[in-house]
C-alpha cells in the first residue's frame, strides 16, 4: 500500500515553504518518524517525517521546489500492496504484439562502411585539437579575472528583507541614545557568578539584566509595549520580549513570553535554549511568533552604536552595544569606567520623543542600580 508524505500544516502568516535537500532517495528503505526533508518557511527550518516504515518509491517534488501545506511530495510503499493477476484480454494483447512480424533485419541495421570504422586522418586530429588550444587560453583568462557567483536567497533572508523594509515604508523611525555605566552590573557579576552557575547550571549573562530592566520601564512607559493597528492602539499587558538572535542563515527573533514573571536563571536559561535551537532552526512557529519588544545586542561582534530597526508590529526596539572602558566623570573625577551605548529605535507615529528619552533614561537608572531589578521598584 502507498502512504503519502505530505507538507505540514503552516500557521496563518505563512502560506508556503521550499523544500531543501531529500536525505533519503528512491529506493531507499524509511523508518516511521525518519526525516525526510527539511521545508524553509519564512521564519523557520521544519523537518518533514515519514508517516510510516517502508521504501521510498516516489519522489513528486525536487530539491528546491516551493509546496503548499497539505501537498503530497513523496510516497512510500509499505510492502501490503498485492499485485493484480493481468487480465486474459491484456494476456491476449501482450501475446499479439509479441507473435506480431518482426521488422527485417535489413531495415533497422545500417550498412557497415570502412570509412566509418576507419580511423581519424592526421588533419582531423589537428582540427579536433585546435579548439582545445583556445578553450584553455580562454580558461587561463577568466581565472585571470575576477569572478561572481549567483544563489538564490533563502526564504528566510527574503523575509528578513521583506520586514524590514516593511518598517521602513510604514513606521516614522526615529532613534534616540544614552550610555550607561555597566561597572555596577559587572560587579554584581562578578561577585555572584560562580554561586549562580552553581545553584542553576547556568552563566549570568548581561541579557538578563536588559531584559529585567526593560520590562521595569515598560510598566512605567505602557505606550512603549503598544502597536499601531489601523487608527487604533493595541495596548498589551502581558510582556513578551524578543531576544533578536544572529544564525548563519539570518536573524530570528524567539520570544520570552511573560518576561515579568521570569526570575534570572529563568531567563538565562532561555535564552541559552533559543540561542542553540536558532541555530539549528529548530525553534517552532509559537516560539517567533508575536513579541511586544525586541532588544537586540549589535555588542557581541564589536558594534559601538548603531540604530536598530523596529520589528513590526511592534512600536520600539532596545540596542545593545559593546562595552568599552571610556574616562568619564564621576563625582567632579575623571575615572575609567566600562560604558556602553544604549539606542532606542521607536515608531514615532505612535511614541513621542519624550516618552521615548525618558523610558531609556529608566533603563539606564535600573542598570546602574541593579540592586532595584531584584526589588522591582
Amino acid at each position: 500500500m502507498l502512504i503519502d508524505v505530505k507538507t505540514p500544516e503552516l500557521s496563518d502568516s505563512i502560506t508556503e515553504g521550499t523544500l531543501l535537500e531529500w536525505h533519503k532517495q528512491v529506493g531507499d528503505v524509511v523508518s516511521r518518524d525518519e526525516t525526510l526533508i527539511d521545508l524553509e518557511t519564512d521564519k523557520v527550518i521544519l523537518e518533514i517525517s515519514a508517516p510510516g516504515s517502508g521504501i521510498l518509491v516516489e519522489l513528486l517534488r525536487e530539491n528546491g521546489a516551493v509546496v503548499t501545506a497539505g501537498e503530497i511530495i513523496a510516497r512510500i510503499d509499505n510492502g501490503e500492496a498485492v499485485l493484480a493477476e493481468p487480465e486474459v484480454d491484456e494476456v491476449a494483447v501482450i501475446s499479439a504484439v509479441v507473435t506480431s512480424t518482426p521488422i527485417p533485419v535489413t531495415e533497422v541495421t545500417p550498412p557497415v562502411s570502412h570509412e566509418v570504422i576507419q580511423p581519424p586522418t592526421v588533419a582531423m586530429s589537428e582540427s579536433v585539437q585546435e579548439p582545445a588550444k583556445t578553450m584553455q587560453v580562454l580558461v587561463g583568462d577568466d581565472v585571470a579575472r575576477p569572478t561572481s557567483r549567483r544563489q538564490p536567497m533563502s526564504r528566510i533572508r527574503q523575509r528578513i528583507a521583506e520586514r524590514l523594509v516593511e518598517a521602513q515604508h510604514t513606521a516614522a523611525i526615529l532613534t534616540t541614545f544614552n550610555e550607561v555605566n555597566m561597572q555596577p552590573v559587572k560587579d554584581m557579576r562578578t561577585q555572584y557568578q560562580a554561586d549562580f552557575q552553581r545553584e542553576h547550571g547556568v552563566k549570568l549573562g548581561f541579557m538578563s539584566f536588559f531584559v529585567k530592566a526593560a520590562v521595569l520601564a515598560l510598566k512605567q512607559f505602557p505606550i512603549m509595549n503598544a502597536a499601531i493597528d489601523g487608527h487604533d492602539i493595541v495596548y498589551h499587558d502581558h510582556y513578551d520580549i524578543g531576544i533578536a538572535v544572529s544564525t548563519t542563515r539570518g536573524l530570528v527573533v524567539p520570544i520570552l513570553r511573560n518576561a515579568n514573571l521570569l526570575d534570572f536563571a529563568q531567563i538565562e536559561r532561555a535564552i541559552a535554549d533559543y540561542s542553540q535551537r536558532a541555530e539549528a532552526m529548530s525553534l517552532s512557529l509559537d516560539e517567533i511568533s508575536g513579541g511586544t519588544f525586541s532588544i537586540s545586542n549589535g555588542g557581541v561582534f564589536g558594534s559601538l552604536l548603531s540604530t536598530p530597526i523596529i520589528n513590526p508590529p511592534q512600536s520600539a526596539i532596545l540596542g545593545m552595544h559593546t562595552i568599552q572602558e571610556r574616562p568619564v566623570a564621576e563625582h567632579g573625577q575623571v575615572v575609567i569606567r566600562p560604558m556602553m551605548y544604549l539606542a532606542l529605535s521607536y515608531d514615532h507615529r505612535l511614541i513621542d520623543g519624550r516618552d521615548a528619552v525618558r523610558f531609556l533614561v529608566e533603563i539606564k537608572a535600573a542598570l546602574e542600580d541593579p540592586a532595584r531589578l531584584l526589588l522591582g521598584i
